[in-house]
């Protein structure tokens, strides 16, 4: 394994003084409320008192926007060792096999679990309905209300964890980093509008914060997905791998001037085709999959398609599909594309790749444990070894499922045998000193668009290694003085997480000299056998 070390420009984002901030005490401490979070926060004893903490609106995370499926093996047809086989085949030599086998073996039962949560999927007589993405041999992605699966998923969850008595739910409130002493995690240092600066001990820390997406300027993720959790876990000394594993999804609607909107899988998986703006079908010169091929390969012959042709998209088109078929299985994306003028019965729909899911992450084992004691994670904010290089359609919700319960099973025996002794625990201190600037002499949103469409031209689907070192001056650039400030406001320290990741992702990049999954680089484009390892990140004061 390679082991690069990074300085950050300081371990905390923002000074404190312990004697005037006021301190919460709870049991467990569940930053992030998408999948893997609160069934994480469910998992726990109901003996246990559990804060669950989002930014947003507890129904606005990541996980809620997934539109299509949570995969398991349910088809007579389908097995485990087939399902097995698609994800490690779609992980380019970098999947643990331990992990897929537990993951895909867990599914059926982890998805019946939500069923009797409350969460209603689409069935077909009286049976779970079934549809196929890209990379998957079999029909085994499971769905609810046509192409709005993790809607339907969070809203049973969300009702779930409303009515435990034990779970609180915090909406609005921005974790700015976890507290650490003796090496150890301690809870996190809070900020909402109401209550300023909060300390909040925990017996254990459960970081569930989702993905980065946002670093880039052609993303599907929402505005919350700004790398928070990746940063803040790796300034308190946890490693984190895999970064540069961004998969980019190859169908995103594109229209000028909007804001992007995910096209699902799904709808290639129903017998969407893609032509160029000459209306060639030109997946078959590049897999035999054709648009059913895995989601690196497709977003790679896109981008290199729109470059033969000069054209600014592609087209997803589904005008010979069934009217009645696109109605039931596709009605979010048909209203979607309705609002643009686009009837999908009779036009093909513009799309181009862009940022979807961070494979990579904070680095954590079979129950969720990361490097740093009393700290755990699960969800896109981690990297277990499931997806490899490239994860496999639908095995995201999946993953956050289990790894949600595996953490909150281990955490709630933990805090169960830990006895009731809270008294506000010392803090290790930054020992950088800040430069108070007011945030109204830098305008935040000129450096934010300025990055991500930095992230975009170099670190984008394609890479090189001029581009990228490019990339890293441009970057530690800003970072320089934009870094050490004491900034005031969420908007200032989601951009002071997204430089700091930034440089980790492209460090990873620059690092890994070959193509391998979702990570290309036109300079290097054989894979290296030798480096099927993962690169690893640690912070270094």
């Amino acid at each position: 394994m390679t082991l690069l070390r990074v300085t950050p420009k300081r371990r905390y984002l923002v000074r404190f003084n312990p004697k005037r901030i006021p301190h919460l005490f709870t049991d467990v401490l569940v930053i992030g409320a998408g999948i893997a979070g609160l069934r994480a926060a469910l998992a726990i004893d109901p003996k246990l008192n559990v804060v669950v903490a989002t930014k947003s609106q507890v129904d606005l995370s990541n996980s809620s926007w997934a539109q299509g499926g949570i995969a398991g093996v349910f088809d007579p047809l389908d097995d485990f060792a087939h399902h097995t086989l698609d994800t490690i085949v779609a992980g380019k030599g970098m999947c643990h096999p331990d992990v897929v086998n537990m993951v895909v073996q867990e599914a059926p039962e982890r998805i019946r679990e939500l069923i009797g949560i409350g969460a209603v999927f689409d069935e077909t007589d009286g049976a779970i309905a079934l549809t196929q993405e890209g990379g998957h041999s079999h029909r085994r992605v499971v769905h609810a209300l046509g192409d709005a699966t993790g809607k339907e998923i969070m809203r049973a969850l969300i009702a779930k964890a409303k009515a435990t008595p034990n779970i609180e739910i915090w909406d609005d409130t921005f974790t700015i980093d976890l507290l650490t002493y003796d090496g150890e995690c301690r809870g996190a240092l809070m900020w909402n509008p109401a209550h300023g600066k909060t300390f909040v001990w925990a017996k254990q820390t459960i970081l569930a914060t989702g993905g980065a997406g946002r670093l880039f300027r052609e993303t599907t993720n929402p505005n919350i997905a700004t790398a928070d959790g990746q940063a803040m876990a790796f300034r308190a000394g946890a490693e984190v791998r895999d970064l540069e594993f961004m998969q980019f999804h190859p169908t995103v609607l594109y229209i000028a001037g909007s804001s992007r909107h995910l096209i699902s899988e799904a709808v290639r998986g129903e017998g969407g085709l893609l032509r160029d703006c000459n209306g060639y079908r030109f997946m078959q010169d590049y897999s035999p999959q054709l648009e059913l091929a895995p989601r690196d390969e497709v977003s790679r012959a896109i981008t290199r398609q729109m470059e033969k042709t000069r054209h600014h998209c592609v087209y997803l088109d589904v005008t010979h599909l069934d009217k009645q078929l696109i109605a039931e299985r596709f009605p979010h994306i048909r209203k979607v594309c309705a609002g643009f003028g686009l009837d999908l019965t009779r036009d093909q729909i513009p799309v181009r790749p862009g940022a979807h899911y961070m494979v990579g992450g904070v680095t954590v084992d079979t129950h969720g444990r990361t490097s740093v004691p009393r700290l755990w994670a699960a969800g896109e904010a981690t990297s277990t070894g499931l997806h490899g290089a490239n994860r496999l359609a639908s095995n995201s919700l999946l993953e956050g499922l289990v790894y949600g319960l595996r953490a909150g099973q281990m955490v709630s025996t933990l805090a169960l045998e830990e006895p009731d002794r809270f008294s506000a625990w010392p803090v290790d201190v930054d020992s950088t000193v800040a430069t108070e600037t007011p945030t109204e002499e830098l305008n935040l949103d000129d450096v934010i668009n300025s990055l991500c469409s930095e992230m975009w031209r170099d670190v984008g689907i394609e890479r090189h290694a001029q581009g990228l070192d490019s990339a890293l001056q441009q970057v530690e650039f800003w970072d320089r003085y934009v870094g050490p400030l004491e900034l005031t406001q969420i908007k200032g320290w989601e951009l002071q997480n997204m430089l700091l990741v930034a440089q980790l992702i492209i460090r990873a990049a620059m690092q890994r000299t070959e193509t391998r999954g979702v990570h290309t680089r036109s300079d290097f484009p054989a894979t290296d056998p030798a480096q099927a390892e993962h690169i690893r990140l640690i912070a270094s004061y």
